[in-house]
């Protein structure tokens, strides 16, 4: 059975039932904007797991979605939820056995109450089950047996309590009445408890007689009124004594103590007394727990003698808050009076508050707003009174506060904006304190983690980075690792870098170097020449991996070093393949006199291109100098006639880097005062650099042919006798004019000495004229004396004889 009650328009129904509580109706009134309805079911006990206790969706007026969106969950702050709400369906089922009899013992009606909780926004509906009785248990004694000892004169009317029969179901399956076996001498009557228990006397009816019957044995039955019925059944032994007519009084029928709760062991709690008007040992009583309150054995203790009661056990008042004795005073003949002693426990703050948690997000995003709903509490404190009440805080001073919206729920928020890359997660505290002396308190510690967002942009160390990298270096090689720092976590922190697109001397800047994405190394994509480029300016740009994502540059200057990779390259004197060049000293050149200056250049930069200049070999050592510094070849010593004409000099030119580089030039030096007097003698530098330049040639000729030159030798002989024998008779059988035949350069003045003058003719003959015609040079430059090789003949030009030979027809007579 289902009843869902609006809290607006209907009686609230709670376990007493509907009454007029106005001021229940004022407080659900303020707290209408959250609790929307109270509902209560009724089911019997032993239900199955599974079985359907009611439609919560149907009765609240709540559709499916909203339970799902809501995550609608139920709030119990008991260990056992004995139900389960299938947000699917919306129903609400048995989670766990329910057994009236362990929950509620027999107070009735028997009932559970918890919340359902919604969120967004909150709602809560209190949902009460109460729980019916089945018939499940008989009736049952502690005993098996009782024994009575009662004399013979005991009146008529004397009453003896019976031993109760417990029955843990309750209402009409509870304990109904009890029998007596049918005898002569004792009737039954029944009573209750002021809490409704019931419990049986036996009356004597007609006085005992000993000698007639010593002892009795009867039944006592005891049933309950459920369907099927049940039973149970105690035997009575009744063993009759002599001569006790005066049962024990106890002065007072009802008797009032409190005792704290958590007392300690005989702890006094109260005295009872009874008086007996008997003499002798028939005067003599002892005090006991009646057979109804012997459950209470182990919390409390009688002295028989003296009537002390004492605690025995732990009394909690969370448990029992009331105890309600029954005792009895017995003497020696076997008569007894009752009495009830009532002892109310008074509670003491000795619960510390319980802190459940309903709810908990984490991690939360760093950007959430302040009031943003972290996790949702509840406290409780079983103590009663200002023991009971609880006040929340946080402990330590962090950016969150907690707030009370409803009795007992506390909502943990957010207080300003939470920043991750400052504090990536916090231990929340929250300290719960009741109002008792001493006051109580319960820590709960609460771990969240502030997740991130791409709030942050790669920053560099630096602003600009230099790298400097040697030239003619290997492609590939590392330069230079750049690092950026990301203060965000997993895929913002995750940078990349990336070359930014630019020209260098109109090629794209990834033609000389490279990023790596991961590790931010830069690279060289080709060999660098210091001599083509000294510098690069590039940009490289971080990008994070979020989303968007954030980037920042920087620049990056990769500067080339020089290396010593280019030797000295000589200007002057030039050294060409074919002519010789030679500077004319005068014979009256006086000390310091400045010969020529070697120039030379190094397309090195720095220290690799500092040269200087040294005389390596000279004729005369002793003539010539050359400037450390600046080349120049001047005179050391005053020129005389008996130094050679001819002087050849050879300077090396070294640059300053390591290691050095050098080059060499050689500087053919004349000693004359005309060109006309040293023209013979520079003839032989031709010869010379011939011979000097085909030297290692004919050595390694000379050794391939030195073994077959015997074996041609004769063979050589004999073709050149039969060439010129076939030669011979060609000429004398021709009808042709005889040309007289002369031997190779004849007219070369190259060490023939044929011809006595300075002059280089170059002489054509023909077959039919027989006549000779000279070419003359033209004259050349007066100071440089120019010699061609490979020429038959050898050309001098001097500017101050024009004149010789102006005519092109006059005839010109060689001597032979």
């Amino acid at each position: 059975m289902a009843l869902g009650l609006s809290s607006y328009s209907r009686c609230v129904k709670w376990r007493s039932g509907c009454g007029q509580n106005w001021q229940l109706f004022l407080f659900l009134f303020y707290l209408s904007h959250v609790v929307s309805g109270h509902i209560r079911y009724s089911i019997p006990e032993e239900m199955k797991k599974g079985s359907l206790i009611g439609n919560v969706a149907q009765d609240l007026g709540l559709d499916l979605k909203r339970l799902r969106s809501g995550r609608a969950r139920i709030v119990t702050g008991e260990s056992i939820q004995y139900t389960e709400l299938k947000t699917d369906k919306g129903t609400l089922v048995v989670n766990e056995r329910i057994d009236r009899e362990q929950l509620c013992g027999d107070t009735t009606p028997c009932s559970f109450s918890f919340e359902v909780i919604l969120e967004n926004p909150m709602e809560l509906h209190q949902i009460t089950v109460e729980i019916t009785d089945i018939n499940d248990h008989a009736p049952s004694f502690k005993r098996d047996k009782i024994h009575f000892e009662i004399s013979e004169t005991a009146n008529t009317g004397a009453r003896f309590p019976l031993t109760s029969a417990e029955d843990q179901d309750v209402g009409v399956n509870g304990l109904r009445e009890y029998f007596l076996t049918e005898n002569e001498n004792f009737a039954l009557k029944q009573n209750s408890n002021a809490d409704g228990k019931k419990y049986a006397e036996m009356v004597l009816q007609k006085p005992l007689d000993r000698e007639t019957n010593p002892s009795l044995s009867l039944k006592l039955i005891a049933v309950d009124g459920g369907s099927p019925q049940r039973s149970g059944t105690v035997n009575i032994d009744i063993t009759v004594l002599d001569v006790n007519d005066n049962a024990p009084v106890f002065n007072q029928s009802v008797y009032k103590a409190t005792v704290m709760e958590n007392s300690p062991k005989d702890t006094y709690v109260t005295t009872v007394n009874a008086s007996d008007a008997d003499f002798g040992s028939n005067s003599v009583i002892g005090y006991y727990f009646s057979e109804h309150s012997s459950d209470l054995s182990d919390l409390f203790t009688i002295d028989e003698k003296s009537g002390i009661i004492l605690v025995k056990g732990s009394i909690d008042y969370e448990k029992d808050k009331k105890f309600e004795l029954g005792l009895a005073a017995k003497d020696q003949g076997g008569l007894t009076d009752s009495c009830k002693v009532i002892i109310e426990v008074i509670d003491v703050n000795d619960n510390k508050p319980t802190v459940s948690v309903m709810s908990f997000t984490s991690p939360v995003s760093e950007d959430s707003p302040p009031g943003t709903t972290i996790g949702i509490i509840n406290v409780k404190d079983l103590d009663s009174g200002d023991n009971g009440l609880v006040n929340c805080r946080i402990e330590q001073n962090a950016p969150f506060k907690i707030k009370s919206n409803l009795r007992n729920y506390y909502t943990l928020v957010t207080d300003t904006v939470l920043d991750r890359e400052s504090v990536s997660e916090y231990n929340i505290t929250v300290v719960a304190t009741d109002a008792g002396l001493p006051p109580l308190t319960t820590k709960r510690t609460f771990h969240l983690k502030v997740s991130d967002v791409n709030d942050n942009a790669p920053v560099f160390p630096k602003v600009s980075y230099s790298a400097f990298i040697t030239e003619n270096n290997s492609p590939g090689v590392s330069v230079v690792t750049l690092r950026a720092e990301d203060p965000d976590e997993n895929q913002n922190s995750r940078i990349s870098y990336i070359l930014v697109d630019t020209n260098i001397g109109g090629a794209p800047v990834s033609d000389y170097v490279s990023v790596n994405a991961e590790s931010g190394v830069v690279h060289s994509v080709r060999s660098f020449d210091y001599e083509q480029i000294k510098q690069l300016v590039f940009v490289v740009k971080a990008q994070d991996g979020g989303s968007p994502p954030l980037s920042s540059n920087v620049t990056v200057k990769l500067i080339i070093q020089d290396q010593n990779d280019n030797p000295p390259q000589v200007l002057y004197p030039v050294q060409t393949g074919g002519s010789l060049v030679a500077e004319m000293v005068p014979r009256a050149a006086d000390v310091g006199y400045l010969v020529t200056k070697v120039v030379a250049v190094d397309v090195d930069s720095g220290q690799n291109a500092w040269l200087s200049y040294k005389l390596q070999k000279a004729t005369d050592r002793a003539l010539f100098e050359v400037g450390l510094q600046n080349g120049e070849i001047r005179t050391i010593r005053q020129v005389s006639d008996k130094d050679a004409v001819k002087q050849r000099l050879t300077v090396i030119v070294e640059d300053n880097g390591q290691p050095s580089r050098s080059a060499t030039v050689i500087v053919n030096v004349a000693v004359a005062d005309s060109f006309p007097e040293v023209l013979s003698e520079f003839t032989d530098f031709t010869h010379d650099k011939e011979y000097n330049d085909n030297l290692t040639f004919y050595l390694v000729l000379a050794l391939a042919v030195v073994s077959f030159l015997f074996i041609t030798c004769l063979v050589v002989i004999i073709s050149v006798k039969i060439y010129r024998w076939r030669q011979s008779r060609i000429l004398y059988h021709s009808s042709l004019p005889v040309i007289p035949y002369y031997p190779p350069r004849y007219s070369d003045t190259l060490g023939t000495g044929t011809l006595p003058h300075v002059y280089n003719y170059e002489v054509c003959r023909t077959t039919d004229s027989r006549k000779s015609d000279c070419k003359f040079g033209r004259a050349g430059s007066q100071n440089v004396l120019i010699m061609d090789p490979s020429s038959t003949g050898t050309m001098q030009r001097i500017q101050s004889e024009k004149s010789i030979l102006d005519e092109p027809d006059s005839p010109l007579e060689v001597s032979i």
